[in-house]
């Protein structure tokens, strides 16, 4: 056997050899001396607690049928098999694996390259008035931003219309276009969080020792080829966790944007999965059925995320786990 390996095995019989009342008041001293640490963690911890792993529990409804006096009535497979004869339902799953796509494809990359322009940025003042800029966005509610981009955008006053006025092009009411609308997603998703989901980009760049720019402009290597050959090679682990973690919320297509950009014109267009589930579930009362949806694309997300932390290891050899 190994020396660690009897290393490990001697310190494992130390601690199962301590007894369970000195465990304990260890335990009880460091809560005393760490106390105000676990009391800023609590209110994170009760939020998961009770809207991430209690539902757990209760989704079991998806396999029942819930009645205002209990118990629920098992019913198996078969809100399930109503979910899957509905159109309705393939349609919005289309819808949202559409606009997801198109978030990954447009949204993902700009946070990378925000970072890489920010990072390249010499002048102090400068940089924090950009990075001031455009972390503003993030910071306002759906509310805000979708009554900016419906001002915006309005074929009678919107600045954007106006603008394209000028070069003689006829006004367009993007927000009720079913051919724009999904762009209109794409394009306020990206200016709402490029800005601040640079942050951990930045981050990252900011953790690359400084030795190996110093090594890479020996060598003669530009601006641009420390940026290509140090920089992103750099942050290589963090852009696959980040991926890795969009992938799995690939079903969510954000329902505060979608509810708070959509109109009756373009609804059968941007109706996604999260608002359908708002609708039957919260508007209709057919909570089973609903949940049957919300677990569905949980396991999706779930196989979503094992694919690519795969895919991950074999193009980079970095994952999740």
């Amino acid at each position: 056997m190994a020396a660690g390996e009897e290393q490990r095995l001697d310190t494992a019989s130390i601690i199962g050899n301590v007894p369970t009342e000195s465990r304990r008041a260890a335990f009880l001293r460091g809560a005393q001396r760490w106390w105000p640490y676990y009391l800023m963690m609590a209110p994170g911890i009760v939020f998961f607690v009770v809207f991430h792993y209690l539902p757990i529990w209760e989704a079991k409804i998806a396999f029942e049928q819930v009645r205002i006096i209990p118990p629920n009535i098992w019913v198996g497979w078969q809100h399930f098999q109503t979910l899957f004869a509905s159109p309705v339902f393939w349609q919005v799953l289309a819808n949202t694996l559409i606009i997801s796509a198109m978030k990954m494809a447009f949204v993902f990359p700009v946070p990378i390259l925000v970072a890489l322009f920010l990072n390249e940025i010499r002048s102090g003042p400068l940089r924090k008035f950009i990075q001031s800029a455009i972390y503003l966005p993030h910071f306002l509610s759906w509310v805000v931003i979708a009554g900016i981009f419906i001002a915006a955008l309005s074929p009678s006053g919107g600045v954007v219309n106006q603008i394209a006025g000028l070069f003689g092009l006829e006004p367009r009411s993007y927000m009720t276009d079913t051919g724009a609308i999904r762009w209109v997603l794409v394009y306020s998703e990206m200016w709402r969080s490029a800005g601040w989901d640079s942050l951990l980009y930045l981050a990252a760049i900011i953790a690359i020792d400084q030795q190996l720019y110093d090594a890479a402009e020996m060598d003669g290597a530009n601006r641009w080829q420390k940026i290509w050959y140090v920089t992103i090679p750099g942050i290589v682990p963090t852009i696959a966790t980040l991926f890795i973690l969009n992938a799995g919320m690939f079903l969510s297509a954000d329902l505060n944007q979608v509810i708070n950009m959509s109109n009756d014109v373009v609804r059968g267009t941007i109706d996604i999965v999260d608002t359908y589930v708002y609708r039957i579930g919260l508007q209709t009362g057919e909570y089973s059925l609903a949940t049957a949806a919300g677990l569905f694309k949980a396991v999706l997300g779930m196989l979503l995320i094992i694919v690519a932390h795969n895919v991950s290891k074999r193009l980079t050899g970095k994952g999740v786990w």
